[in-house]
């Protein structure tokens, strides 16, 4: 699967960004779709997870209540809908394809995700 992410940007405090993952290559409906996240001198970190069917969702407790994973399974794409921004959420943000044979299984482990994209920036400024 190749993964291509992007939608990121400048931003000030309390906006919003829509990111994009396209795939391609292999049948998009057989993983779920992770979002991780890494700022310079972190390490990378779980921000979300969408099921197979798009019926399952998790979300870090950093984020919850502010982004919204989704995604279209006929145009091969996942959306994270990042809403009321910090600062602390500027990062290189990337999605991750994770094989499941169970349609409603997630992981949050980045070992557990088989394909990665590059990062799309985020940055939230003033």
């Amino acid at each position: 699967v190749q993964l291509q992410a992007f939608g990121g940007g400048l931003v000030q405090p309390g906006g919003s960004l829509r990111l994009s993952c396209a795939a391609s290559g292999r049948t998009f409906s057989w993983y779920a779709m992770g979002w991780f996240r890494q700022a310079p001198g972190k390490e990378r970190e779980f921000v979300s997870t969408i099921s197979r069917s798009g019926g399952r969702t998790e979300y870090a407790d950093s984020v919850k209540g502010r982004f919204t994973d989704s995604r279209d399974n006929t145009k091969n794409t996942v959306y994270l809908q990042m809403s009321n921004l910090e600062a602390e959420d500027t990062a290189a943000y990337y999605c991750a394809a994770d094989f499941q044979m169970t349609m409603e299984v997630v992981s949050t482990a980045p070992a557990d995700y088989d394909y990665w994209g590059q990062g799309t920036q985020v940055t939230v400024s003033s």
